[in-house]
């Protein structure tokens, strides 16, 4: 187990790899604990992937709430700051992409180029679903809007004939349920990513950035995730087939994933940071 001190958390993190310095930012909800996480993701030959809990979930400490997105980006950059990594590329997922548009923004130096996956700028540009609308349902109804949500060609009669997918559901909210010693905090997490709005901000974002949404996300909606990529400058955006966690059933996002990130010029000088 790996604690950071920052100077408002102690938090907890997990680091693999060896090359030059990758941050990736976790979803809603996330628990290192739980498995699979975004330490699966396969950049551990190219990086030193660094991942971490965050305020108000896991084994991070939390802060009484509420909670703000410019919080979390400040924890980001505070990470960063604890490991001496002066900046590295940034792998920001559904409500990470959310930070890492705000770390962008307040923290531009840290950030050398960004990949957004499955997020949306909020505000004008339009927002992800309002996941803490779920949270006064039953475990098996948000189990099952979720899957609803996740892929939209998953409706009912899809869920009839595949009852593993809401069992597998199910027990992952369970067993998340159950390690939380902080309810509030993910409380106070969706809270925080109801406001988020990075939308009149978001011509300020210099660093080369990659977006990628899914076709069937009924989370981060496809004209919401357009929208983001014709706000940020130079921005690139592709989508590919499938929902909310697209690269799991199109493997070539995984590929230009890979490709982008090592792009960056201080990974062709093979210099490090870390």
């Amino acid at each position: 187990m790996a604690f950071v001190q920052t100077p408002n958390l102690t938090v907890f993190y997990e680091q693999a790899g060896q090359g030059p310095p990758c941050l990736i930012i976790s979803g809603t909800g996330s628990d290192l604990r739980l498995k699979p996480n975004v330490m699966d993701f396969p950049l551990h030959d190219l990086f030193t992937v660094t991942a971490y809990d965050q305020r108000g979930l896991g084994q991070t400490i939390s802060p009484p709430p509420p909670y703000h997105m410019a919080d979390y980006a400040d924890d980001a950059a505070a990470v960063m700051d604890s490991l001496e990594i002066d900046h590295a590329v940034i792998f920001g997922v559904s409500f990470g992409g959310m930070v890492a548009q705000e770390l962008a923004l307040r923290h531009p130096a840290r950030v050398s180029r960004m990949a957004l996956f499955c997020t949306t700028s909020g505000g004008a540009g339009g927002s992800s679903f309002p996941l803490h609308s779920l949270a006064d349902l039953s475990v098996t109804e948000r189990a099952t809007r979720l899957i609803m949500l996740n892929d939209t060609r998953h409706d009912s009669a899809w869920l009839q004939n595949h009852p593993k997918v809401l069992e597998d559901q199910r027990d992952r909210m369970q067993k998340a349920a159950e390690l939380s010693g902080a309810p509030n905090g993910a409380a106070a997490q969706l809270a925080a990513r109801a406001g988020h709005d990075c939308w009149e901000r978001l011509p300020l974002i210099s660093c080369p950035t990659f977006i990628a949404g899914g076709t069937h996300d009924g989370i981060a909606a496809p004209d919401a995730v357009t929208r983001l990529a014709q706000k940020i400058p130079n921005a690139h955006l592709r989508f590919y087939d499938g929902g909310h966690l697209f690269w799991n059933t199109a493997p070539q996002a995984i590929r230009d994933l890979r490709q982008f990130l090592s792009d960056d010029p201080h990974f062709r000088r093979g210099e490090t940071d870390a």
